[in-house]
């Protein structure tokens, strides 16, 4: 059995009280679904919605199950365990566990499908995190809070505040007594000044807000689950820590997420990369002087980069790049003593572990769909890759002229043009997207789809191993 983890001082250490290192992968598109992960355009929930209408209710849930039941299996949390990993990062939406026309109550389907994968993981002796990736109202504006609106209402409305604390309660009444359970990571990048843009000079967190938020949600969980250590994140997707206040509670995490410009693209490592050079040095100072870093520093807590990782389908050229970005980025975090989960486990040849076979029954029945995504530029996270010049310089036009309109440094053009891209694209035109990709299935009975979703079983996969490759240099043998 695991030994149950606590925090001291700025160490996580077992029962013994020696000291613990997490070092491990998040496991996105499972509970929580991205477009770019499994392929598909828009949101889950839209992509839902589609489905059902497409392939009616009880086809659409055999879908969406099957797909759930391939993609995370005993043979991937093994696979993941062989290469020296300690911990996963279970990334969940709430709506497995609780629906939004009868909320606070709890959905067994949901609890059933995550204890099978914990259990999983206790026998292998692989730590668990649960992290809250999509919140009730959207606590982002991203595609990876779910949200279709790029609102995020979390932060307005205390109704979805109290189903987020009930939620979080109903976790801690499950999985208080499994020593497994690494710890709580309860909201995933938060983003309380939702409406302004992420990357604007005059964002403006919420930190009575977001402070309030966490200090609720921890001494709920608390008063059920005394010891579980729990995760706390930065505001403005985990990169802002200057208004959190000093921990309040034993047991407490905070958790940074770090994507390294030289790790994404586009350019050559070590070289010039958007204007600046980067090297290891670079990349030391600026995880250094991260506000996660300085924060954790200063009141001697443990740090958890929660995420980060590099991206294999840029220009071909640079595919080396990338990674030796990546080895020198995680370089940087070992020697800072910080605890890490690299994002993502498993997807279509953009950053994953492990990447769906490019012959496989799926990819070879979506490519048309992913092919118009890439033309479309409809997946945010794809922002590195080229896109036709149709739409990249009608939405610079557009931006242009939003800035000349508006007149304000908050609506300067390479912000405009950002999110616009993301509101028109990856929301708008890929909504309109996701009936096409419904159809694809439109003539498949059970046995079809079932064949079709096997594509995501972990023996069906092909593994990348120049990224493992990597990656073992820094897991525990």
């Amino acid at each position: 059995m695991l030994s149950r983890l606590s925090v001291k001082q700025d160490q996580i250490v077992n029962e013994a009280g020696e000291p613990v290192r997490l070092r491990g992968v998040g496991i996105g598109g499972w509970m929580n679904m991205e477009n770019f992960i499994n392929g598909y355009p828009g949101t889950e929930q839209g992509l839902r919605v589609a489905m059902s209408q497409v392939l009616g209710e009880p086809r659409a849930a055999f879908f969406f199950d099957r797909l759930l039941d391939y993609f995370l299996s005993d043979a991937d949390l093994a696979f993941i365990k062989s290469c020296g990993a300690n911990v996963v990062r279970l990334a969940l939406n709430y709506r497995h566990f609780e629906s939004d026309d009868d909320p606070f109550t709890y959905l067994e389907t949901g609890f059933k499908r995550l204890e099978r994968v914990v259990g999983i993981c206790e026998r292998l002796g692989l730590y668990v995190i649960l992290d809250l990736h999509a919140a009730q109202g959207w606590q982002n504006p991203d595609w990876h809070s779910d949200n279709s609106s790029r609102q995020a209402l979390f932060w307005q409305h205390p109704h979805f505040q109290d189903r987020f604390v009930a939620l979080w309660e109903e976790f801690a009444r499950r999985f208080s007594a499994r020593s497994v359970i690494a710890g709580y990571n309860v909201m995933n990048e938060p983003v309380t000044g939702a409406r302004l843009p992420r990357v604007s000079r005059n964002y403006q967190p919420d930190w009575d807000s977001l402070n309030r938020v966490y200090r609720r949600v921890v001494h709920a969980i608390r008063a059920i689950d005394p010891q579980t250590v729990v995760f706390l994140e930065g505001d403005c997707f985990s990169v802002l820590f200057e208004g959190l206040e000093a921990p309040f509670a034993e047991n407490l995490v905070y958790s940074s997420h770090n994507y390294s410009v030289p790790a994404l693209g586009p350019g050559m490592y070590p070289g010039t990369i958007q204007g600046e050079r980067w090297d290891m040095q670079k990349q030391r100072e600026v995880f250094l002087s991260h506000q996660g870093t300085l924060f954790t520093q200063r009141h001697r807590f443990p740090l958890w980069v929660g995420e980060f990782g590099c991206v294999s389908n840029g220009p071909a050229d640079e595919r080396v790049s990338r990674l030796a970005a990546l080895s020198d980025q995680l370089s940087v975090i070992e020697d800072s003593g910080a605890h890490w989960t690299i994002w993502t486990y498993k997807d279509l040849g953009v950053m994953g572990w492990v990447e769906l076979d490019p012959s496989s029954e799926y990819a070879q029945l979506t490519a048309a769909i992913r092919k118009t995504k890439e033309q479309l530029g409809t997946d945010f996270w794809m922002h590195w890759l080229p896109r036709t010049p149709v739409v990249k310089d009608s939405v610079r036009e557009l931006a242009k002229e939003v800035a000349r309109v508006v007149g304000s440094d908050r609506n300067d053009v390479s912000t405009s043009e950002l999110f616009l891209s993301q509101a028109a694209l990856d929301i708008f035109v890929g909504s309109l997207i996701q009936p096409n990709f419904a159809q694809l299935f439109k003539d498949m009975n059970d046995a079809a789809i079932d064949r079709v979703l096997q594509s995501f079983a972990f023996g069906s996969c092909r593994l990348r191993q120049d990224l493992i490759g990597v990656l073992r240099r820094y897991l525990p043998a």
